[in-house]
């Protein structure tokens, strides 16, 4: 186990009334790497999630994001330290426009991108302590994802409006917006096509080699396969492939 690595899982047990769901999982996601997690229906997966995430405090184990033991820590610290997550069900506020939506996270986070790489960033005064940079103002990051996530010509349209493969960026999208580096995806491919899957993983790829870490729960061989670095099936962990990790410096 690396200390350092945006997120690591260490001996999580959890569950609902004293039942286990999850009995010692064990795992970590490095910088620009995607951590596939699969299984049957029940098996765990988005307890697993609800865990990291801080909505469900596990029985034993710890959750550490970039080295810190956040196990005790709510939602809303989680996510101040760059943790978001998607939702099997669509949560975005589907009333308002896709620009409003963004808008909304980015100005609670106070900007999530950094201005000089346009990369997920933290928060303003993190970047002003470690880098000497500062956030975006929310309206220019805003301006930033609707280009990188092709969803100009979608700006000003209410969420409810748009094909679910749009909704689905669109999460991802306001995630980054409020500064997100660990990135929890569950079951994104949920209602898209087979073409909006293979553009989904286009944009998984790109958000891996941004350098964030990525968890995805999928149901979706094909796509598990086609961006994942490793794979958990809850209780047995294998390595996908050959790909290396990429390098981050310079």
């Amino acid at each position: 186990m690396t200390p350092s690595a945006p997120l690591r899982v260490e001996g999580v047990t959890a569950g609902y009334r004293g039942v286990p769901v999850l009995r010692e999982v064990t795992f970590e996601v490095g910088e620009a790497r995607v951590l596939g997690l699969v299984g049957p229906n029940g098996a765990g997966k988005s307890t697993l999630l609800d865990v990291v995430c801080g909505s469900l405090r596990p029985t034993a184990g710890r959750v550490w994001l970039f080295g810190r033991d956040v196990t005790r820590l709510p939602v809303h610290r989680r996510a101040r330290l760059g943790l978001g997550r998607t939702f099997q069900r669509l949560e975005p506020f589907s009333s308002l426009s896709i620009a409003d939506n963004l808008l909304v996270a980015a100005e609670l986070s106070g900007g999530g991108l950094s201005r000089s790489t346009g990369q997920p960033g933290r928060r303003e005064d993190e970047l002003s302590s470690s880098t000497g940079r500062r956030a975006d103002d929310p309206a220019t990051v805003v301006r930033d994802l609707l280009r990188r996530f092709g969803l100009v010509d979608f700006a000003g349209q209410p969420l409810a409006a748009v094909p679910t493969g749009i909704a689905r960026i669109v999460e991802i999208a306001r995630a980054l917006a409020a500064g997100a580096r660990v990135l929890l995806l569950d079951e994104p491919s949920s209602g898209m096509s087979e073409q909006q899957v293979e553009e989904f993983a286009g944009t998984v790829r790109a958000l891996r080699a941004g350098g964030l870490a990525i968890v995805l729960v999928e149901h979706d061989p094909g796509l598990i396969e086609a961006v994942s670095d490793d794979v958990l099936e809850l209780g047995v962990s294998r390595a996908v492939g050959s790909r290396p990790a990429p390098s981050t410096s310079g």
